[in-house]
């Protein structure tokens, strides 16, 4: 499986490309927002820009832009990180113990099911199976000698599904409104506040990637805001305005992630990811379950914090359902940690013991 052909070459520049997608995806929020469906600014961008992107029209990401307003879910996650959360924290550590045995269940049934059902090799199994950030899979992978466009259409297909399937479960099954504020105006906000926000997100971001921090777009962001939230000089998250911005641009983020794709690849790559995510709900809904039987946690909460989405998705489904941010991303933090980190170790192991003579 290489070789696969990327988004299709276009006459339009760059800059007229990037227009169009904004367009689309300005129209699906508009859709979406007029038709009252939920999460307007995620799922309207997201549903158009997919189409756009299955019709093979001239689409392009924002690049740094997108990666910027991920900073804004970092200092949202980092204005939540309060003296109460390390309070919590021992509550909590029974569920965090169970993260780690998720992530072994999901590489002991997920290499398995991509190898012998799927015709993978070892590499791309291996981190096709990973839950963890798609482009932090799709790097590793290709370094370790994956294929990285069978890996970003399967992370793409699980974090597409998963963020359209959740609130559904959340709406029906739990019964949860996706009505809570976001965040307060801007104008309501003092503006040394905003100002810190933004330092925040920039010192965060650069210095993060300045020293190799994987997800540094959240996580810096979230560190220096969760130090200035635990000093008592951030007390708000980010304003309504701003999270909008960041689930608009997720929402396009997603659906592009398609570009390109050919029919081959929809009815095998993606076909695989799509089985895929059903393997994973299984044990999610198992994780959750055992959680909320033993009182380790509300259902809610349960249920955002194994979902194996995105962190960015799970933040914004946290956000806007008023559930208790400081587990969820607790475990999220918990699982993308162990994946970045372990997920090269056992990867060598794997090409090591394939490279070594049989007999």
């Amino acid at each position: 499986m290489r070789n696969h052909p990327t988004a299709p070459q276009s006459a339009l520049s760059p800059h007229a490309r990037r227009a169009l997608t904004f367009g689309l995806a300005a129209g699906g929020a508009a859709l979406f927002w007029g038709l009252d469906l939920p999460l307007p600014m995620l799922f309207g961008p997201m549903a158009f820009c997919l189409a756009g992107a299955l019709l093979h029209l001239p689409l392009k990401g924002f690049g740094q832009v997108s990666v910027a307003a991920r900073t804004i879910l970092g200092v949202a996650v980092g204005a939540s990180i309060t003296p109460d959360l390390f309070h919590a924290l021992p509550r909590m550590a029974l569920s965090i113990a169970l993260v780690p045995v998720f992530i072994a269940l999901i590489g002991l049934v997920g290499v398995p099911f991509f190898r012998k059902l799927w015709g993978l090799d070892a590499p791309t199994a291996y981190y096709a199976a990973m839950p963890g950030g798609l482009q932090d899979m799709v790097i590793f992978g290709t370094e370790a000698g994956g294929d990285p466009r069978a890996l970003s259409l399967i992370h793409a297909t699980r974090v597409l599904i998963i963020v359209t399937v959740a609130p559904f479960f959340l709406s029906h099954v739990y019964g949860v409104g996706l009505t809570n504020p976001i965040g307060a105006r801007a104008v309501d906000i003092p503006l040394h506040e905003l100002a810190l926000m933004v330092v925040a997100a920039l010192v965060g971001w650069k210095g993060g990637e300045r020293i190799g921090l994987f997800g540094a777009s959240i996580l810096g962001p979230m560190i220096v805001t969760a130090v200035l939230s635990l000093a008592g000089i951030i007390h708000i998250r980010p304003p309504a305005e701003a999270i909008l911005t960041a689930q608009f641009l997720i929402g396009c983020g997603i659906g592009v992630q398609f570009l390109g794709i050919t029919s081959g690849e929809l009815t095998r790559v993606v076909l695989a990811g799509v089985a895929y995510v059903l393997v994973l709900a299984v044990l999610a809904a198992g994780f959750s379950g055992l959680v909320t039987t033993l009182g380790l946690g509300h259902p809610v909460e349960a249920f955002l914090a194994f979902a194996p989405g995105g962190q960015a998705e799970m933040t914004v489904l946290a956000i806007v359902t008023g559930a208790d941010l400081g587990f969820v991303i607790t475990h999220h933090l918990t699982r993308i940690i162990l994946v970045i980190v372990g997920a090269p170790l056992v990867a060598r192991l794997i090409t090591r013991r394939m490279s070594e003579p049989r007999g």
